[in-house]
């Protein structure tokens, strides 16, 4: 965890209170990464909506643990079908990326480039052997048999799953390319947004993602 995550994780949890009472103006020398989110039409949340099916889970992933996580939402949905005879329309799986599986949410550019593999020692998910590629975009391409080629991220969205990340834990990833580029902080932001698997829908945290999932229904499973 990054020492300005660390900052602003202390920082919210001690001036929580005191935002609530600030006027608008007050706000203007807080630094921006301290100051709560702004109207929700800022973020898309449009995502709740989508989530109609009779067995809805949302799936937490925490570290990256080789991937597991995210294949865990296809076993799932997979095991639905088979036991309960869900239609693939029954299910609503949602997938949560935060905290240090905030890297499993980037593409492999920015994997080859900032040498993520080897900086957060992410291991194979079937040879258990260090890998520089982002296990959860593997695939048949890769030598993944099925039916794990089948639960890789790029194949659960175009299934139309839900798969969401925080924003807090992409600072990590702003704070390494602004180290590496020697580039500013929006810049930054700018690329680590780009890096982003398409599809993959950004939020104010994992948690606040979380706790949507499970409001409109979806039960609670801690993937990694």
């Amino acid at each position: 965890m990054s020492v300005n995550r660390r900052t602003f994780l202390g920082a919210a949890a001690v001036n929580a209170a005191a935002f609530a009472t600030f006027p608008g103006s007050a706000l203007a020398n807080v630094p921006a990464d301290l100051v709560p989110a702004g109207s929700s039409d800022e973020w898309d949340v449009a995502w709740t909506s989508r989530l109609n099916g009779k067995y809805k889970a949302v799936f937490d992933n925490t570290e990256p643990e080789s991937g597991y996580g995210v294949w865990r939402a296809a076993a799932w949905a997979g095991q639905y079908m088979d036991v309960m005879k869900a239609a693939p329309g029954d299910l609503s799986p949602v997938i949560v990326l935060r905290h240090n599986a905030i890297i499993l949410a980037m593409q492999q550019p920015f994997w080859d480039k900032y040498k993520i593999g080897a900086s957060k020692k992410v291991m194979h998910p079937l040879t258990g052997e260090p890998t520089g590629k982002n296990p959860v975009l593997l695939d048949e391409k890769d030598g993944i048999p099925a039916p794990f080629n089948n639960a890789g991220l790029m194949k659960q969205l175009g299934r139309g799953v839900t798969v969401l990340a925080c924003n807090l834990a992409l600072q990590d990833c702003v704070d390494m390319i602004q180290r590496a580029d020697k580039t500013d902080a929006a810049e930054a932001r700018k690329r680590a947004i780009a890096y982003m698997v398409p599809g993959v829908i950004l939020q104010p945290s994992g948690v606040f993602a979380v706790t949507r999932a499970q409001e409109v229904g979806a039960s609670y499973v801690k993937a990694s």
